[in-house]
């Protein structure tokens, strides 16, 4: 069963969560892929390093902005972890709230993720103040909706019934 509780009784489908972090995540890379530097003037590899920078240091920024396949790997590596814990956290909050207050809360969020990202973890990623944009913001705000919208309408409201209960 893909159903599993919480130690508050909250039930969260794990499957859903996996299959909308995935689809939420891909609509995200494209997004901040083709779209964010198509609107800011930039390469597609110029994200793709800066989220790799995460992870293999500011040297990995260093031009030109052509392919480079850790880079890339680990771009997609760190891309659809935070899709996924993201779209936990969606989940979490939205939980039963319907499909409409999945795809408006979804996307509250994603704003939020938006400010957590730009204004506190830059402290740490300062070259992400780089591509702090407008058009990033829209990405995060799509990305939530997604997530949110498609983990109400995947999400599978089955229960066990608890040992020792009495049959129904």
């Amino acid at each position: 069963m893909s159903v599993a509780p919480s130690r508050s009784g909250l039930l969260v489908d794990w499957r859903a969560v996996g299959l909308a972090a995935l689809f939420s995540g891909t609509i995200y890379l494209v997004l901040n892929l083709w779209v964010v530097p198509a609107v800011m003037g930039g390469s597609f590899w110029m994200s793709t390093r800066l989220v790799a920078s995460i992870v293999l240091g500011r040297e990995v920024l260093a031009p030109p902005a052509t392919f480079d396949g850790p880079a890339l790997v680990a771009a997609l590596a760190i891309q659809y972890l935070l899709a996924f814990v993201f779209t936990a956290v969606i989940a979490i909050v939205i939980h039963r709230g319907g499909l409409i207050l999945g795809i408006v809360g979804g996307a509250v969020l994603g704003m939020a993720f938006y400010f957590i990202n730009y204004y506190s973890l830059t402290y740490f990623f300062p070259q992400f103040f780089a591509i702090n944009d407008a058009s990033v913001l829209a990405a995060h705000v799509v990305f939530g909706a997604v997530a949110g919208g498609l983990y109400e309408w995947l999400e599978d409201d089955v229960y066990e019934r608890a040992q020792g209960e009495g049959s129904l």
